[in-house]
């Protein structure tokens, strides 16, 4: 299923994916995650988990699924899934290269990943993910670019993308940190034989940090399709941990801040997919609910007064603790 037809799917769920991050490796920076887990995070046991959400998702709706060669086993778990459901022909499948795995499925470790947006790194993680996800791999994603990304000019590994773009794979890239704006507009201007080199962009955007909007709008407008993640803001934004003035709002639709935080995510008109990064069944069941919220211009300009400083709100989740 080539990805640009997410932008045509018919389920009322189409435009919520779902993010492995929370559930492919034993830490994570999530709020809540201790509760959200079997108290033995062994492999079998989030191999097991993660299956568990993804017939719950795509049960309900949900169509894309999204992985990265740095959350842990994620590609293995949706690869088994994928091959143990070989009926299974309507999802489209989204992975990202640039950051390597190295807890050693630990959830204490120094350090949990290291960020290499070199050439020698792309042709190695593009040949595991090939292992393990083969022609069922849609989208293939540099990870967390930032303005002093060397992905931006290394015209070899343009060179490269391009070539797994003529092969059918969607070139896409994500984005991370306070600069995210910045990021995005160095990308939109990366050209191979005068083509745009990229078709998707994944950025942070939530009721806390908004700073990307503008321009992903213009992303947008260029034809790439806008996926957003952390659109739970790790956590912040869901209960008991959400602001007073989103659990008014949650009240006032009688669903939960969840729901009403992706909800304001899904009304911006640049925005194909937001991710859900549920880590059970339930907060999924939960977060598809977003699709069902219809948030009056009173309310959304009462949560558009939730938005931090960007340096604030990136400070604020480089400090949460890997649990």
């Amino acid at each position: 299923m080539p990805f640009s037809r997410l932008a045509t799917a018919t389920t009322p769920t189409a435009h919520i994916g779902l993010g492995l991050a929370a559930v492919g490796r034993p830490g994570y920076i999530n709020l809540g995650r201790e509760d959200d887990l079997p108290a033995e995070r062994t492999v079998e046991a989030l191999r097991e988990r993660t299956h568990e959400l993804l017939d719950a998702a795509h049960a309900q709706g949900v169509r894309y699924f999204d992985v990265a060669r740095s959350y842990g086993r994620s590609e293995e778990f949706l690869a088994d899934w994928l091959n143990a459901r070989p009926g299974i022909e309507d999802v489209v499948v989204g992975s990202k290269w640039g950051y390597t795995y190295t807890a050693g499925w630990s959830t204490d470790a120094a350090q949990h990943e290291v960020k290499d947006h070199g050439v020698a790194t792309y042709e190695r993680q593009r040949a595991e993910t090939a292992a393990l996800l083969g022609d069922r791999l849609d989208l293939y994603q540099i990870h967390s670019v930032t303005p002093d990304s060397p992905a931006l000019t290394d015209k070899e590994l343009h060179a490269r993308l391009a070539e797994a773009a003529a092969e059918g794979i969607t070139i896409g890239f994500s984005t991370s940190g306070p600069a995210q704006a910045d990021a995005i507009r160095a990308a939109l201007a990366v050209t191979v034989d005068g083509e745009p080199l990229f078709r998707t962009v994944q950025s942070t955007y939530n009721l806390l940090e908004t700073s990307a909007a503008p321009a992903l709008a213009e992303a947008h407008d260029a034809g790439l399709t806008v996926i957003v993640k952390e659109g739970m803001a790790n956590g912040r934004l869901a209960a008991p941990h959400a602001p007073q003035v989103l659990r008014a709002v949650a009240a006032e639709t009688s669903l939960g801040c969840d729901a009403v935080a992706l909800a304001a995510i899904l009304c911006r008109p640049w925005v194909g997919v937001v991710l859900s990064g549920a880590a059970t069944t339930g907060q999924l069941a939960s977060n598809l609910h977003a699709a069902a919220v219809d948030l009056d211009e009173d309310q959304l300009a009462r949560l558009e007064e939730l938005a931090e400083e960007p340096r604030t709100y990136w400070e604020r989740r480089g400090q949460l603790p890997w649990h």
